[in-house]
């Protein structure tokens, strides 16, 4: 059957994908409009796995709460190239990501890939996305946190994304707290909430890390693990949230900094989430 310009214009309206990729659509489907919708995103799977080994390093970060900020979601949108990352139609897709993301709350990844989005899995809308900017595009990474109060807080033009959880009920000040903690997060990158929630094998490498300064130092061999266990609680109170000098004003920590706020205000969690 005889392709109409209108029905190219038709097809590239409904998918977005180029002109002469819609005209070769619908002759290959015979103008069936649903077969070429799904030669396209056939054509959107094969581009995915020419480009998997492509480094999808750029991107955007969204965080997000629920209107009673009891719970947030944070997800990165990776893809290719900063002109991507930058066009208004891909951080308004991400955006749409986190909302369908903060609705059904999944409990990771996988679930989040397989919610349904617009008729098809999330997945599968990613495959056809990618069909139509020919770029490898990907969520690369999700999280989530409740809490009593999660404040959230997006960092240099969507590039980190910040989720703190408070252990008292959200308000004014309480936000205005939460968001210099999310800062302090982003800007710090602590390793952990406090020195109690430290991975063992961060501990391990830090200690042996210590050990061999101060054995390079001169020190004598039964002195290391006494001085590598000073240099770990200096570790600690650089690199654990609540321990850390706060950037606002570094004559007190962000534990002493939140008791400025209200009393016994502290941080139960953070989650933060940067692209590449």
């Amino acid at each position: 059957m005889a392709i109409t310009a209108q029905d190219i214009n038709k097809l590239r309206k409904m998918t977005g994908a180029g002109m002469m990729d819609c005209k070769k659509a619908l002759v290959e489907a015979e103008g069936d409009f649903d077969l070429a919708i799904e030669n396209l995103r056939k054509k959107g799977q094969k581009l995915s796995l020419k480009r998997a080994d492509r480094e999808a390093s750029e991107g955007v970060v969204i965080a997000k709460t629920n209107d009673g900020n009891t719970k947030g979601i944070v997800v990165n949108l990776s893809c290719e190239t900063d002109f991507v990352a930058k066009n208004e139609e891909f951080v308004g897709f991400a955006q749409s990501i986190a909302d369908l993301a903060l609705n059904q709350y999944p409990e990771n990844l996988e679930a989040l890939m397989a919610l349904d989005y617009e008729g098809m899995s999330l997945s599968d809308k990613i495959t056809e996305y990618i069909g139509k900017i020919g770029e490898k595009v990907e969520v690369s990474k999700y999280d989530r946190l409740d809490g009593e109060a999660v404040v959230p807080y997006i960092h240099a033009g969507y590039k980190i994304g910040v989720l703190v959880g408070l252990n008292k009920t959200f308000n004014d000040a309480i936000e205005a707290a939460g968001k210099d903690v999310a800062m302090q997060v982003a800007a710090m990158n602590p390793v952990a909430l406090d020195k109690d929630n430290v991975p063992q094998e961060v501990i391990e490498k830090e200690i042996e890390i210590g050990k061999e300064l101060a054995r390079n130092e001169g020190k004598p061999e039964e002195m290391l693990e006494k001085i590598a266990t000073g240099r770990l609680n200096k570790f600690f109170k650089e690199n654990t949230l609540v321990n850390q000098a706060f950037v606002k004003d570094n004559k007190q920590t962000i534990k002493s900094f939140l008791n400025t706020v209200e009393n016994e205000l502290a941080v139960t969690d953070f989650k933060r989430v940067s692209v590449g």
